[in-house]
């Protein structure tokens, strides 16, 4: 293209996290080769940011959504690097650093060193609570598994009940991992999800030899329980620091619409958007929704990549925060949150204790709750208005954990169809998206439906995206270095 020819044009469509380092990756690349490129970001709603964000209410510090992201993945770490963020990143509050799972009523801490599937010690699933004397037999007898090289996908609860039984699975395993995907752990795909239990067992069978021979980074984090706490890090004043300095960093680079909803696009040798503001064309689109919204734009000329993103299916949640007094409540909360198994039959699925796991969020002598209702095994408890939904909450909140008296303030978030559910079959279905996806060259499809729902993942999604959007359009070659 010469220099008298009008810029390429490129839109990126949803304005969450993963919209966001798209638009950012689109910036640095243009900065790095200096080509002619407009940048157009479309967002529905008034804010950027998506399902997370950070507000003060008085002296309290609270999350909305995501309060951190998991550093072993490196995606959201170099992005703070990128913005200049990274001496700003702080870690979980070693002092509270284990967590609590319900069991016959009663908050009973996890096993120290259990890692999502599989126990890292012996002693403490001796010594548990959560586990009859049949239910810890039935799990040591894992040692003796041998290698197997699993022919298709699995569930994760058949996966469980094969090494460890169904009392585990029950009692200590679908609690955890349905903390993390709000998902129903009989559908819920390991390879999609828990990949390397998957390898732990083709190399070693057992689960249980496998973590005993895990890395030194790993034992290190084997004197916390639950999950591996000190790999956990937010920025210091909250989550909205990453989308404030996102947003702050592309507001002069790109246009920015907000509450600006795409109705359609239009397919010829560029793409035509039609919005809510106008229309306006582009060489390449990159669509960072919901699968079932980027079905909806691709239904018209796309058929089949539209139905197979609307096989990939979501749940709904809701996110109570509230702040307490300590001296109201009963129990210690000497841990960063408790989870509930579906078996013990309460209307919540997880408390988490936001002022416990990050230090700084909340006045002396206080601590903020962040209680999640919910997900796939649960959605009719979501179906019901904010008063009702905090009278529900805080019963539960009276009976599990003894709180008592009125909050000291509430703040609801709801979020609807947006937590996308690897079910059985999902890479196979991701595999086929992106193969149909490769035939239409104006197009590349972002976001956490397809290869991690957390926020690394969902930055490294939009960056892979703007990547391969950029490159449809100036394909790497010799002459460019």
């Amino acid at each position: 293209m010469s220099s008298e020819q009008a810029p390429y044009r490129i839109a990126v469509i949803g304005g969450g996290i993963t919209g966001l380092s798209a638009a950012f990756q689109l910036t640095e690349l243009r900065d790095q080769t200096g080509r002619s490129v407009e940048i157009t970001l479309y967002e529905a709603s008034h804010r950027l940011g998506g399902a997370f964000g950070s507000e003060q209410i008085g002296d309290y510090l609270i999350e909305t959504g995501a309060d951190s992201f998991i550093t072993n993945k490196p995606w959201a770490v170099k992005l703070c690097e990128s913005l200049g963020l990274s001496d700003q990143l702080v870690s979980t509050n070693p002092k509270y650093r284990r967590s609590l799972i319900l069991h016959h009523g009663r908050p009973i801490e996890t096993p120290v060193g259990f890692n999502l599937l599989a126990p890292g010690q012996i002693w403490p699933m001796v010594t548990t609570p959560l586990l009859s004397w049949s239910g810890k037999i039935k799990a040591a007898m894992e040692y003796f598994a041998a290698p197997r090289q699993a022919a298709e996908d699995e569930s994760l609860a058949d996966f469980v009940r094969r090494h460890f039984g169904q009392e585990m699975l029950d009692n200590i395993v679908q609690p955890m991992v349905g903390g993390i995907y709000t998902s129903d752990p009989e559908r819920l795909s390991l390879a999609a999800t828990l990949p390397r239990f998957v390898d732990m067992e083709r190399e070693y069978g057992s689960l249980i030899k496998a973590m005993k021979r895990s890395n030194q980074k790993e034992k290190q984090e084997e004197s916390a329980s639950g999950a591996r706490y000190g790999l956990f890090a937010t920025p210091r004043h909250g989550m909205q620091t990453l989308l404030d300095t996102l947003e702050e960093r592309l507001t002069p680079q790109i246009d920015i619409k907000r509450e600006c909803w795409v109705e359609n696009l239009e397919f010829t040798e560029t793409v035509t958007v039609t919005s809510s503001q106008g229309q306006q064309q582009f060489d390449r689109v990159i669509l960072a929704q919901p699968t079932y919204r980027a079905a909806q734009l691709l239904h018209d000329d796309h058929k089949e990549l539209a139905s197979k993103l609307d096989e990939i299916e979501y749940a709904s949640s809701a996110i109570v925060v509230s702040g307490h007094k300590l001296s109201g409540i009963d129990h210690d909360l000497n841990a960063f949150g408790l989870v509930i198994p579906h078996k013990e039959q309460r209307r919540i699925i997880a408390v988490s204790f936001l002022s416990r796991k990050f230090e700084e969020r909340a006045p002396e002598g206080r601590v903020i709750l962040r209680t999640f209702v919910g997900g796939a095994m649960q959605p009719e408890e979501i179906q019901c208005n904010d008063a009702e939904l905090l009278e529900k909450v805080f019963s539960e909140l009276r009976e599990v954990l003894g709180v008592r008296g009125e909050p000291e303030f509430t703040r609801i978030a709801r979020y609807d169809n947006a937590m996308p559910q690897y079910t059985v079959g999902h890479q196979v279905r991701v595999a086929k998206i992106f193969e149909l996806a490769e035939s239409i060259p104006q197009i590349e499809l972002a976001g956490n439906a397809y290869e991690g729902v957390g926020v690394p993942d969902s930055v490294r999604s939009g960056e892979r995206a703007a990547q391969a959007a950029w490159e449809s359009i100036f394909p790497v070659s010799e002459n460019d270095g």
